[in-house]
């Protein structure tokens, strides 16, 4: 049954509601968390009135956990803030003796918001108090980066990774434990911590990995047949997937003899961590690597509200910045009022050209294609051409006859494009006089065109040519940092992400964006005025 704030007052509430300072989001939650919040939002989360006791107020909930994502506690020291601080008390509308709640209190509540029909409410919320407010009206520009988040779980290698795999199926399948029992010989894995060996002995190091990956495969045999449920399924599926990702047939073998050793090579989406199968490797340059999620931001520059936001994997091309931002761009022509579409604007963006700023990272065909398409704009900085040959010729060099489909080279040679688009230029190299400028391939040189060539080739022109638009990129684009600086750092430091896969830590991003940009609608004057939300700036 769902609970409610108490109407009539007590002798202590608020009573030091005067000591908080005004315009500060403990301020404003004390006077307008119900606005915000209103309990018939939650209604659908709970029983029938009268049916079971009264849970927490849902408006203090959801105000409790607003002010746990924009100061980055954990659940037990929320619940002690909840409990101690002054700050807080006021903020949600609990007595200075009120003695708070348990921790896990707020594992309740985000699992059953995460469970509803609506799992991002809270969101919702602050969307709409954006949308009322009128802040992006008129606004036309949209700025798209993204950062990598440190996931809450340890890098494991492949050792660790096979034995927990292995611990993981025998606690999930029905069963199995005997089964692993029976069939595994390389390793006691009801023994905690890591096999006993001489690490420092190579051949002792190979011979383990090929005993464990052994011992994954008999398990795998002997329980892929099974009619699993789909927590015991996913637990085999991932043991299956850790002992085939970082290992190959060690040298003069090709695996039938049960030799193996750990890959000279890393997968492309190699799972890091049988705790969190979601966090991945990824790479900001070729020496700085990094573990965890990628979260992806749009915001207004001008504003610095953001209007999208989404976290994903770290690896793979759907999850890239180019692709999450279509997405973005995709939600902007939503429908308008529409929660998550159209951003949460008034919805005046769909139908009209917006302006969309990003790195070079950002400049690929597709996303350039996309936003022509919807009708935007595209000011992205195009990524630097590199050449074969040191100070030779590039792709632009190149002429394209798109509608004949041929391709011709700065010395006059001239060749079809291929059905996948590619211009092999082959013999016509061997005595072509300025070879030497081109390609190093014995072969000749080959292009392989973007099926957006022309937008690439267009945009590269554009920003060479046009000063304005390097000057409209520089002004606009650097502001996007700051609401990335807003989202992945908390009073100096790097924020660590607090749950283990992509829903959990997507909705945490979603509270943290809304969290912001609620502090950032105080800092330009929210008020309350006739049922409305207005600004003073």
């Amino acid at each position: 049954m769902q609970g409610f704030e108490r109407l009539d007052g007590e002798l202590l509430d608020a009573a030091v509601g005067h000591l908080v300072p005004a315009g500060s989001m403990f301020a404003f939650l004390a006077a307008h968390r119900a606005e915000v919040f209103p309990d018939s939002d939650y209604a659908d989360l709970f029983a029938p009135p009268g049916v079971g006791r009264p849970s927490l107020p849902a408006t203090r909930m959801a105000a409790v956990l607003t002010l746990q994502v924009l100061h980055d506690y954990s659940d037990r020291e929320t619940a002690e803030a909840a409990r101690f601080d002054v700050r807080w008390k006021v903020a949600i509308g609990a007595p200075l003796d009120d003695p708070g709640f348990d921790p896990s209190s707020l594992v309740y509540w985000r699992n059953r918001i995460a469970r509803s029909a609506r799992p991002h409410r809270i969101s919702d919320a602050v969307r709409q108090v954006v949308r009322e407010t009128g802040v992006l009206r008129g606004r036309r520009r949209r700025a798209v980066d993204s950062t990598i988040l440190a996931d809450a779980v340890a890098t494991q290698d492949t050792v660790t990774q096979l034995v927990a795999a292995i611990r993981k199926v025998a606690r999930e399948v029905p069963g199995a434990a005997e089964q692993i029992a029976r069939v595994c010989t390389g390793h006691d894995y009801c023994r905690p911590g890591k096999p006993k060996i001489d690490w420092d002995d190579p051949a002792a190091k190979d011979a383990l990995v090929s005993a464990l990956v052994n011992d994954a495969n008999a398990v795998v045999a002997a329980l892929q047949d099974r009619d699993l449920e789909e927590r015991a399924a996913s637990a085999l599926a991932l043991l299956a997937l850790v002992a085939g990702q970082d290992v190959e047939p060690a040298e003069g073998s090709d695996g039938t003899d049960g030799r193996w050793r750990i890959a000279r090579k890393v997968a492309g989406d190699r799972v890091i961590s049988t705790v969190d199968p979601d966090a991945r490797h990824t790479r900001k340059s070729p020496e700085a690597r990094r573990d965890g999620y990628r979260a992806h931001l749009a915001a207004d520059p001008e504003t610095g509200i953001i209007t999208d936001e989404k976290l994903t994997r770290a690896a793979r091309t759907e999850n890239s910045g180019p692709a999450v931002a279509a997405e973005f761009l995709a939600a902007e022509a939503g429908s308008p009022g529409t929660p998550g579409a159209g951003g949460p604007g008034d919805g005046a963006a769909a139908g009209r050209e917006l302006s969309w700023y990003g790195d070079p990272a950002y400049g690929t065909g597709d996303l350039r294609g996309a936003i022509c398409d919807a009708g935007h704009r595209a000011v992205l900085k195009p990524k630097p051409l590199q050449a074969p040959v040191q100070g030779g010729f590039t792709v632009d060099d190149f002429t394209v006859d798109q509608q004949q489909g041929t391709v011709t080279c700065p010395a006059g040679h001239t060749v079809p494009l291929s059905r996948t688009r590619i211009a092999t230029f082959g013999v016509r190299c061997r005595t072509c006089p300025l070879r030497t400028r081109c390609t190093t391939s014995k072969t000749g040189r080959t292009l392989a065109l973007h099926p957006r060539d022309d937008l690439l080739r267009a945009a590269r022109a554009g920003w060479a040519a046009s000063s304005g638009l390097r000057n409209d990129y520089m002004r606009h684009r650097p502001n996007v940092e700051r609401a990335i600086a807003q989202v992945a750092t908390w009073r100096g430091r790097r924020l660590k992400l607090r749950y283990r896969g992509t829903a959990k830590n997507n909705a945490w991003l979603k509270r943290r964006t809304a969290a912001l940009n609620l502090r950032n609608l105080l800092g330009k004057g929210l008020a309350r005025r006739d049922g409305a939300w207005t600004l003073a700036t």
